[in-house]
Formats: C-alpha cells, sequence, structure tokens
C-alpha cells in the first residue's frame, strides 16, 4: 500500500495522518475541497490536489496509481449537516458509491471508509459492539451507517474494503476543530475560567487522534485476510460528558497553576447522543490497542494554546465547521 489517496485529507484528521504517513514511507495524495483552510506543506511524498468529491471524473483521477484510499471527506457532524441537508446528502451519500466504483475501476486495491460511533444513537447496552443495532438519531448518523453497505457490495479479493466506527476524536491539529467535546472543555477552561457541560449524563466514547491515525496506518500495513469486509469499532475510553469536564478541569488546573477552581457550570441540552462502545473486536482481530488518553489530549490542546499555535481560539471561525460553513456559503 505504497500509495495512499486521502480524500478529506485536509481536514481535523487528515493533516496529522498525511505527514505520519508520509514519515512512515508511504506517498500519499490529499484530495480536499479545503472549506477549512490547506495547512499541508506539500512535498516529494505528499501531494495536494484540490479537488469535490462530487466531481466523478477528478476524483476519478485522483485515484490514478493510488494503492489504497482512507476515506475521510465529509460534512462532519451534526449541526454543520443540518445547515444544508440537500449539500450535505450529496458529499456524504450521494456520491459514496460513485467514488467506491471509481477507485475500484482505477486498480485501488484496498478502500478504508472512516464512519462513525454515533451511528448507534442511543443505547443502554453495558457494550455496544459492532453487531448491536445501528439506530441513528440524524441525518449525519443514518448517512454514515448507510453507506456502509454500499461500499461492501464492492468487496472481492483485490478490492479489500475496511469500515472503521471512531468514537469522537480529541487532541491538537494544525486543523483544530474546538467543536468536539475534550477540545470544547479544554478551550473553554483555559480561556473562560469555565467549563460549560450541555447535558452531563450522555456517554461517549473517545479516541486521542495520535492513535486514529495510528490506526490508518496499521490498517495500510495489515495482509487482506486481517481486515476484508470486516468493520471496528475504534474507542479507547468511555465516559459521560460531566466525567469529562472534570477530567479536563483537573488537567488544567494542573497545567495552569494560576487557575485554582475552575468552575463546571451545567446546562439543558437536546443532544441525547448516548453509548458505550465496546473495541475488544479490533484488539482481538489485530491487535490495535489505543495507547494515549483523554488527559493526554487535553495536555496536548493546552501545550498548543500556550505555544501560540491556536490564535483567537474562542472567535476564529476556522475552528468551528459550522461558522466557517456559514461564512464561505457552502450551506
Amino acid at each position: 500500500m505504497a500509495n495512499v489517496l486521502i480524500p478529506g485529507g485536509g481536514g481535523y484528521v487528515g493533516t496529522v495522518l498525511a505527514p505520519q504517513l508520509v514519515a512512515a514511507g508511504h506517498r500519499v495524495r490529499v484530495y480536499d475541497t479545503f472549506y477549512f483552510g490547506q495547512e499541508l506543506k506539500p512535498g516529494p511524498d505528499l501531494e495536494i490536489v484540490a479537488g469535490d468529491i462530487r466531481d466523478r471524473a477528478r476524483f476519478a483521477a485522483a485515484c490514478q496509481g493510488i494503492d489504497a484510499v482512507i476515506q475521510l471527506a465529509c460534512i462532519s457532524n451534526d449541526p454543520s449537516f443540518e445547515l444544508d441537508e440537500g449539500l450535505s446528502k450529496s458529499i456524504n451519500f450521494d456520491c459514496f458509491e460513485p467514488m467506491v466504483v471509481e477507485a475500484k475501476a482505477a486498480g485501488v486495491r484496498r478502500f478504508i471508509y472512516a464512519s462513525s460511533s454515533s451511528v448507534y444513537g442511543v443505547s443502554d447496552a453495558p457494550e455496544v459492539t459492532e453487531d448491536h443495532p445501528l439506530l441513528p438519531l440524524t441525518l449525519y448518523n443514518k448517512f454514515k451507517g448507510m453507506c456502509e453497505p454500499m461500499l461492501f457490495r464492492h468487496q472481492s479479493p483485490d478490492f479489500v474494503c475496511t469500515t472503521i466506527r471512531p468514537a469522537t476524536v480529541c487532541g491538537y491539529s494544525p486543523r483544530m476543530r474546538f467543536d468536539l467535546t475534550v477540545n470544547i472543555l479544554t478551550n473553554h477552561a483555559v480561556n473562560q475560567d469555565r467549563i460549560t457541560v450541555f447535558g452531563g449524563g450522555q456517554k461517549r466514547p473517545n479516541l486521542h487522534i495520535g492513535d486514529m491515525c495510528d490506526l490508518y496506518q496499521l490498517l495500510l500495513d495489515l495482509p487482506d485476510a486481517a481486515i476484508a469486509g470486516e468493520t471496528f469499532n475504534a474507542g479507547y475510553q468511555n465516559h459521560t460528558v460531566m466525567d469529562i469536564a472534570r477530567m479536563v478541569k483537573s488537567e488544567v488546573e494542573a497545567e495552569y497553576p494560576d487557575k485554582t477552581s475552575i468552575p463546571i457550570v451545567v446546562t439543558p441540552t437536546d443532544d441525547n447522543r448516548s453509548y458505550h462502545i465496546n473495541s475488544d473486536k479490533i484488539a482481538r482481530h489485530i491487535g490495535f490497542r489505543p495507547k494515549r488518553t483523554i488527559e493526554d489530549a487535553v495536555h496536548d490542546v493546552c501545550r498548543a494554546l500556550k505555544a501560540g499555535l491556536l490564535p483567537n481560539s474562542m472567535t476564529d471561525s476556522r475552528y468551528y465547521n459550522v461558522r466557517t460553513l456559514k461564512e464561505r456559503e457552502a450551506a
């Protein structure tokens, strides 16, 4: 899997993943509209292609000479999706199977799809495994789940397909997002001297961005038989939102000794997604076990804030998907 195409590679995960894969010896082609800015630097083994995944001919051209596709491109998270459901459906669902068809026709040998653990919606099950019914609460979750069987329709010995259902990713990225739970709470603790929790009782699985990228790298290296036709949950720590807030409070107070007692303020929410995902299958089948914690993610974000890598983190729209899409009139 020497040559890798990453649709959506200019996003939150992609801007960490692409340089990591280059450092590991891969040649990477990033294909992205760059709605949220372009943070990557092209090089001998990192090609940057500005393109829309709905442009079938352009995407087909980008697949030429590629061994593996890691499909990250989408309108990400529920509020962003709801800005313009027609636009979001066209990006997250309508063009998905044509992408798969073009990749296979171009001779791509491996297709890795980033679905979402939010496809489970609300579940009281103590351990939500990959066999759990999909009970999406929103169109974003629904279309993520509906793309999965589309991909597997094209599974064949020479076109290996795998779906990952990641937990909420957290930690620092050059294309930073401050609209993800751990990142939001850390930003508020550092810059507003308080943590606002919406609800608090919802269970939310999390995964450090470094572990997310390590997993994608591993999926390029494994033999076909280990991952062909498989769906894997990918999470680490399952905590309630209130538990996460308490972790953030503790870590930020340790990182910033002048912040002696950061209050946690609770407000109501209509976001009732709650589930406790079980990631035993991925450990058992391919040996993937995350190494980094929520606390590590908080430390990483704090260090980036201290280093001036995230200026105007409360006000700059580039850190917030909804604000950016509105300003660009993409939605």
